[in-house]
């Protein structure tokens, strides 16, 4: 049963779905430093994000994948960036991007909806613990208001818990007529429980029309950006994106798939100007591919892939990874990238230094049923 609040926040607003699903969840807390967590569902090929060229192994297992694709850009000697990556290879050469290879969750077992939930919720297994890693790291924040404003049908898995948070999506759908808004409005203008969450409905969907938004992934970063940069707005945002399940037809699919998000975060830094410096942007996915390619030209489910840091004051420019090697021995199971770093310590490590709080501190609250590895730091300048 769709509850009486969710439905107006619907009704009033919709719900899209495309690469990026779009979906754009928020938390509201007193800080001028940002935050930003997009989670890439479907498992991203990490091996084809960030190419490991410089490994003996890597041409007879990915070569006929990559056919005649541009080199893209050369990072080191061993790693090249997919050349859909323009502007992402722009910042990690001023410094503003940096990427952390062979990274995986404590999940091991490949399926997308577990795999998920444990990155999500900071676990150890699938639905062990119940609220997310997001929720609590804005329960660890000063609260800039008693209660952020839910206007979509639901919100990411890592943002559930005790503490409320808004959320909202670009709809498909024509906008509702302002005849039926005017008559809603009115009808509950003296409700005590519904006036206030529909009032805060009007205003974000007001908002979000001013800038323009589309569901184009560019659009979505300039959304995102415009609701980080209100001087009451939010400073915490999680961004969804689909798609990234290739076992078909990879080479096509996945360019596709990281030209949209070259595009998000592109807009993104442009729309947040001089806010840029304090924002950190953090890229995940729940778990990597295989190595060698199936026989549809794409990859299984995997294990280790790679995360991506983009923000104004990180120490970019690098990669980070104990490499574990792509030869047969040294595959996870003899068939995936094994990972030698953990995504729960650079999270935390992330978090910490985004938001100016103490990693070891961070590190036990989000998670401290997953790990014992201590965050991963000297990620930022500031």
């Amino acid at each position: 049963m769709i509850a009486r609040r969710q439905f107006l926040s619907t009704a009033a607003l919709g719900a899209g779905a495309l690469f990026v699903a779009p979906g754009l969840a928020l938390a509201t807390v007193p800080t001028e430093r940002r935050f930003v967590f997009i989670i890439q569902r479907g498992a991203a090929d990490g091996l084809d994000v960030l190419r490991p060229v410089g490994d003996p192994a890597f041409d007879g297992l990915r070569g006929r994948l990559i056919g005649d694709d541009a080199p893209g850009t050369k990072l080191d000697g061993m790693f090249t960036l997919h050349p859909a990556l323009v502007e992402t290879a722009r910042m990690y050469q001023s410094g503003q991007a940096l990427f952390v290879h062979a990274v995986a969750s404590p999940y091991r077992d490949r399926s997308h909806f577990d795999g998920q939930n444990v990155l999500e919720t900071g676990g150890t297994q699938p639905y062990a613990v119940r609220d997310g890693w997001m929720n609590r790291l804005v329960a660890m924040l000063p609260r800039a208001s008693e209660e952020a404003i839910a206007i979509a049908p639901t919100v990411p898995a890592a943002l559930r818990g005790p503490v409320q948070v808004a959320s909202y999506a670009p709809s498909p759908l024509p906008h509702a007529a302002d005849d039926l808004i005017t008559r809603v409005t009115a009808l509950y203008d003296a409700d005590p429980q519904l006036h206030a969450p529909w009032s805060a409905a009007l205003e974000t969907s007001g908002f979000a029309a001013d800038l323009g938004v589309r569901q184009d992934p560019a659009s979505l970063g300039r959304l995102t950006a415009g609701f980080l940069t209100k001087p009451d707005g939010p400073r915490v945002a999680m961004l969804e994106t689909l798609g990234w399940d290739t076992h078909v037809g990879q080479k096509e699919r996945l360019g596709a798939q990281l030209r949209n998000l070259d595009a998000l975060v592109a807009a993104l830094r442009q729309g947040m100007g001089d806010a840029w410096a304090t924002t950190t942007v953090l890229v995940a996915t729940e778990f990597g591919r295989t190595a060698a390619i199936n026989g549809t030209a794409g990859t299984d489910h995997g294990t280790g892939s790679v995360a991506m840091l983009m923000g104004g004051a990180l120490k970019g420019g690098r990669v980070i990874s104990d490499w574990p090697g792509l030869s047969a021995a040294s595959l996870y199971e003899q068939r995936d990238l094994r990972p030698t770093s953990a995504l729960d310590a650079l999270i935390a490590g992330a978090v910490a230094e985004s938001l100016a709080l103490d990693p070891q501190m961070v590190g036990r609250r989000l998670f401290s049923q997953a790990t014992t590895e201590r965050p991963l730091t000297g990620l930022l300048r500031i």
